[in-house]
């Protein structure tokens, strides 16, 4: 058990993940007689994480066949890779957010919208030829990380699941995902909440490339933060690496970071005018690999939001500023409540 105050029993499952960034965490409730035995997101489909997965619900006297229910909390890979596998052993059901789960299920119109609209976004951001092509053949060599597709009942913000020995509420967070959802439950000293990649401890979720599909990418995940800071969460169990304590002093903390960013994205606006990609490479040097499509995204996110606000204008691929001496407090959230000493 996790922690012996929790209130219900918890098992929190490290699963290697070499495809993306991180161990994932992966969690299992229902371990109570009568309960609803049920994972939180699956983790990736490749041999490694499927024998690690094996293993640690071994260790609970588990196996897939058992697993009653799988909560997903967004479409990535790293999140929903083995989902089908374990539904096809054990006929669970899957649940996850209305905007994600076509993508869940491989519907084929949904898969080809999401192909369709990334090749456009990339071409938009001024992705030289040799640096999409790079991209498309590292995600072309990792789909099968995908696994099989489930098939997937829909949940939307709001919706209640009880386990027997605990009652979630699914919470809607867009921004690194449309369908990003967390899971908030009464817990040790206060409402607690499985918070997917809205929260992370220890680096902040991409916005802007790891879902394409996402308007205003920026504008939605600052709403989430802000979301988390409200909540008053006592602590956010993520899906990477362990949990967060404060977790409105690390959306806080996010929202600075992300408010530093922007000054750095007009700074690099101020030798001239950059396409999303350029402005990129000044914010994060040579990428590769899925980071060939994280970088320009989250430039794009950025400069999008200034956009919004006419501190920046777009002429063809590039942007440019249009406005010298911005309100950059007014563009994002005053979360100085929430921030930890260190932050203030």
């Amino acid at each position: 058990m996790s922690d012996p105050a929790l209130g219900f029993e918890l098992g929190v499952l490290s699963l290697g993940n070499t495809a993306f960034e991180g161990n994932n965490s992966t969690y299992l409730l229902g371990l109570e007689p009568n309960a609803t035995t049920t994972l939180i997101d699956t983790g990736v489909s490749i041999p490694e994480t499927r024998q690690e997965l094996r293993g640690g619900l071994g260790r609970y006297d588990l196996s897939f066949s058992d697993i009653e229910r799988i909560l997903l909390t967004h479409h990535h890979a790293d999140h929903a890779g083995l989902t089908g596998e374990i539904q096809a052993e054990s006929g669970c059901q899957v649940f996850a957010h209305e905007a994600d789960a076509p993508l869940i299920a491989h519907d084929p119109d949904a898969v080809a919208a999401e192909s369709d609209r990334m090749q456009r976004v990339i071409d938009e951001w001024g992705m030289p030829d040799g640096k999409q092509a790079e991209l498309l053949a590292f995600l072309d060599s990792t789909s099968d990380v995908r696994g099989a597709a489930p098939d997937v009942t829909t949940f939307s913000d709001g919706r209640t699941f009880d386990l027997g020995s605990v009652e979630l509420e699914a919470v809607h967070m867009p921004g690194h995902a449309a369908g990003l959802a967390g899971f908030a439950f009464e817990g040790r000293d206060g409402e607690e909440v499985f918070s997917g990649d809205a929260l992370l401890p220890y680096y902040t979720p991409n916005v802007g490339g790891a879902d394409t599909r996402v308007e205003m990418a920026l504008e939605a995940y600052l709403e989430t933060l802000v979301r988390i800071i409200e909540r008053e969460y006592t602590r956010a169990w993520p899906g990477h690496r362990g949990p967060i304590i404060d977790p409105a002093g690390r959306a806080a903390d996010i929202v600075v970071h992300h408010r530093e960013r922007t000054e750095r994205v007009l700074s690099v606006l101020d030798a001239g005018s950059a396409t999303p990609w350029e402005v990129s490479a000044e914010l994060f040097g040579s990428l590769s690999s899925i980071h060939i499509l994280h970088g320009p995204g989250e430039a794009f996110a950025h400069l999008e939001h200034l956009a919004a606000a006419d501190v920046v204008s777009k002429t063809g691929r590039a942007f440019e500023r249009v406005d010298p001496n911005p309100d950059l407090d007014s563009l994002f959230p005053d979360v100085s409540d929430a921030l930890g000493p260190a932050g203030r």
